[in-house]
């Protein structure tokens, strides 16, 4: 790796700048056990014979002019055995402790004495040596996972590893601090040659570990600061069904027994969509004789036969984009089609062609409610080809259920719901009006099946798995939760 560059500004002591040296290659690298820097005219080695301990040994190299020379060498001489001081060349180098010296102690000391004898420049060029390089364990990994119930791992350099329980990033001691080198050969022994290769090319890669007996993960490398950052998004061997994941059995049942049109699952960054979609996926291959093709980017919950027939297809290994996936499971025969993400208005113009033609898309958008995901997908579209966007939209989408996970009152989290159906007219005209308003409306008419988060939140905290702060943090309108919460909320009427 190059060397570091740093500003560090007036300092009084060579160790202050070793410290910050040190300081700044953790945060790219690692814990260190040599740092290196030079500064015309000055050089110096630091060592320690520990990662934990304090940098005890100094090589100090000084190209002096006859004035400091001369200062220099009475320096030296007041320092005793403290230091071992050689001249060559006009370069004074100073080893502290000496091969006489008495401990690591009166090393540093002596070399704050020594720094009071020449100006020490503001501008640093560093290095460092004696990483980490022992082995990750990825079964040491996985099973911390389990253990901590946590969603995430983040591997970063100069870090202890990260783990995400809760939504909150805690530090764990089972491997201590690591270093670049540690989490870049890890990356090397798990990705597969062809996801190597794009991490040393493009600085980043997305694929599937598996973890034989603990789980899978969606593994994500990339490189940052110069440096390898790497993180696990866990998953379990098993799909969860709707009773482990919380959410209404009948309402996934219902969506199950669909045969076309267009079901999306939306929500932002970690809310559960991939878990919730994989779930109704594995409810579809268990009851009906079907043919089911998944396109996903990378795959994550691996999907056995069961009384369906599973296809799932990886983005870079067996296609080459979302959309040439779509296009191409048309002539694969697939009675539902799994889309991992609508990226693109290629992608989504594909998805809507596929659920127009007799079969069940099922796919995840990222979005804060239900009723902006059709704005969204329209967005993706230029101003020309919207109204037909829209059109076909009215006629070919089933559902969207948008979700965010809750905190639950004694640890955990829920998924919360805002479900909606296109099954009422005040509906299925705000979808083709881009009538965002009314499409809220309308999920509160009597007739629709449809759900407000505001609603399911409340149902929730009435179920007492949630407390009252939660539910007005994440009510979407906290006006509207308090109206429910004091019995005054009302239907509105469509405008």
């Amino acid at each position: 790796m190059a060397e570091l560059i740093a500003g560090f500004g007036a300092q009084k002591s060579l160790r202050k700048i070793v410290s910050l040296s040190d300081e700044a290659l953790q945060k790219h690298r690692g814990v260190p056990l040599e740092v290196t820097g030079r500064s015309s005219p000055v050089e110096f080695e630091a060592t320690r014979s520990d990662y934990e301990k304090d940098f005890g040994k100094f090589t100090i190299r000084i190209t002096a002019p006859n004035g400091l020379a001369e200062e220099l060498t009475e320096a030296a001489a007041g320092l005793g055995d403290a230091c071992e001081h050689t001249v060559e060349n006009d370069v004074h180098t100073f080893v502290c402790p000496g091969p006489n010296g008495q401990d690591n102690k009166t090393a540093r000391v002596a070399v704050d004495e020594l720094s009071k004898h020449f100006t020490l420049p503001e501008v640093w060029r560093f290095d460092g040596a004696g990483y980490r390089t022992d082995p990750i364990s990825t079964e040491m990994l996985f099973q911390a996972l389990l253990q901590y119930k946590a969603s995430d791992i983040h591997l970063v350099p100069g870090k202890k590893p990260l783990f995400r329980v809760d939504n909150q990033m805690h530090a764990s001691d089972i491997l201590g601090v690591l270093s670049a080198m540690q989490i870049r050969e890890l990356i090397r022994q798990i990705a597969p040659v062809e996801y190597w290769e794009e991490f040393e090319t493009e600085k980043q890669t997305s694929f599937s570990f598996h973890q034989m007996g603990l789980g899978y993960a969606r593994v994500s490398a990339f490189i940052k600061s110069g440096s390898p950052h790497l993180t696990f998004r866990y998953q379990p061997e098993t799909v969860p069904n709707f009773e482990e994941l919380h959410v209404p059995e009948d309402l996934m049942f219902q969506l199950g027994e669909l045969h076309d049109g267009m079901l999306i699952i939306a929500g932002m960054t970690g809310s559960g969509k991939t878990t919730t979609a994989a779930a109704l996926i594995d409810r579809i291959n268990r009851t009906r004789a079907c043919h089911i093709l998944t396109i996903e980017n990378p795959i994550e919950y691996v999907h056995e036969n069961k009384k369906a027939f599973v296809s799932q297809r990886s983005l870079g290994e067996d296609v080459m984009s979302f959309r040439a996936g779509v296009v191409g499971a048309l002539r694969h025969d697939p009675d539902v089609i799994f889309i991992g993400e609508m990226r693109n208005a290629d992608t989504i113009r594909a998805a809507i062609s596929a659920a127009s033609t007799g079969h069940l898309v099922i796919t995840t958008l990222h979005s804060n409610n239900a009723s902006g995901v059709v704005n969204r997908i329209v967005s993706f579209f230029d101003p020309v080809e919207r109204d037909l966007v829209r059109t076909q939209l009215q006629d070919s989408l089933r559902c969207v259920i948008c979700q965010k996970l809750l905190p639950k009152k004694g640890g955990g989290r829920l998924p919360a719901l805002e479900i909606m159906f296109n099954d009422i007219k005040t509906i299925s005209d705000a979808i083709i009006n881009g009538h965002t308003l009314n499409l809220r409306i309308g999920m509160q008419q009597t007739l629709s099946h449809s759900t407000l988060f505001e609603l399911y939140i409340h149902q929730m905290y009435k179920e007492d798995l949630i407390t009252i702060e939660s539910a007005r943090q994440f009510a979407p309108e906290v006006d509207l939760f308090n109206q429910i919460e004091m019995g005054t909320y009302t239907i509105p009427r469509p405008v």
